[in-house]
């Protein structure tokens, strides 16, 4: 599915130049930089350390808005039955993923951004920052730092691909 929304994207973005379809890519929910850095160093060829600056910026960059904004925007959408059915299944699905999070709090937080599988990036981090109450700048910082620790993570596996 992420190939499909990434190959989509590239295909429609073609006007925008390769680094800002990386950081459009790495910004988006579910691709994030575990699309947008491969699709930087693979299929754009930029150097390692080029895909990895442009994937974490991307990645990073909707952060402080679902920081600021989910919370009163959620708010004003409950009052609609399709949004208060999507927020109750991404509640729980956050909450259940997120044991680690109410554990250790920013720490786990960071580590759970960390870990570069599907539904444990930038986005969920935020949701689960916000429903475990934990203070902006610390889930800002956590999650931002793990951004950058899954991009060491997403680098090295791109690196042991291509070596063989």
């Amino acid at each position: 599915m992420k190939e499909k929304i990434s190959d989509y994207l590239v295909q429609n973005l073609t006007f925008l130049p390769p680094e800002l379809i990386v950081l459009v890519v790495s910004a988006m929910p579910i691709l994030e930089l575990r699309g947008g850095l491969p699709l930087a160093y693979l299929h754009y060829d930029f150097s390692l350390a080029k895909s990895f600056i442009l994937s974490v910026i991307g990645n990073i960059l909707p952060i402080i808005p679902i920081l600021l904004l989910f919370q009163p925007v959620s708010k004003w959408l409950l009052r609609f039955n399709w949004y208060n059915k999507l927020y109750n299944w991404l509640h729980k699905r956050t909450m259940r993923k997120s044991k680690d999070i109410e554990k250790y709090g920013a720490l786990g937080l960071m580590l759970f951004t960390a870990v570069p599988l599907p539904t444990t990036g930038a986005y969920s981090a935020c949701v689960a920052a916000l429903l475990f109450s934990i203070r902006f700048h610390y889930a800002f910082f956590a999650i931002s730092l793990g951004v950058v620790v899954a991009g060491i993570l997403v680098s090295l596996g791109l690196l042991s691909f291509s070596i063989f």
